[in-house]
């Protein structure tokens, strides 16, 4: 994964209200669902029993939402361009999260980032608004939306 490019103040100000980066497809497949159901201890049957979901509503397993929500940071940082001078960006929140379609195991999902606002708090520190559109390959609805904060300290 390449550094993504690093922008001064004035070149993010400029891009408010514009999309600033497209990740690569990141797949979901039924190994990482998996893996992902041990560490959060969220074994449910839909996202880790091949054979009981198919008789379920979605055909097959599924990918844990929040689970396409933590991809998020990775594939933010492989496109987004950072602020000239960042020592560090923090996750600072969501605003809001939907997720409005499954993720079946085996797709692949990429993020789309506008930047929706950027403002200063505080010497050295900005806040960056990302509305982010977790896109599901060949799907028309996406598996998610969201408005994201990063605190990024310069």
């Amino acid at each position: 994964m390449s550094e993504p490019p690093r922008w001064p103040v004035s070149a993010f100000l400029a891009q408010i209200g514009c999309e600033i980066g497209v990740s690569e497809y990141f797949r979901l497949d039924q190994q990482r669902i998996d893996d992902f159901a041990t560490v959060t201890e969220d074994g449910q049957f839909i996202h880790t029993d091949p054979d009981r979901a198919a008789r379920g509503p979605f055909g097959g397993t599924i990918a844990h939402g929040f689970l396409n929500l933590s991809l998020l940071s990775a594939m933010q940082r492989s496109c987004v361009p950072e602020i000239e001078g960042a020592t560090a960006q923090l996750n600072y929140g969501f605003d809001k999260i939907r997720f409005l379609n499954p993720v079946r195991s085996s797709a692949r999902v990429r993020a789309r980032f506008t930047l929706a606002a950027l403002s200063e708090r505080g010497k050295g520190r900005w806040l960056m608004a990302l509305g982010v559109v977790l896109e599901i390959e060949n799907v028309d609805k996406p598996a998610l939306i969201a408005d994201w904060l990063i605190l990024v300290a310069t």
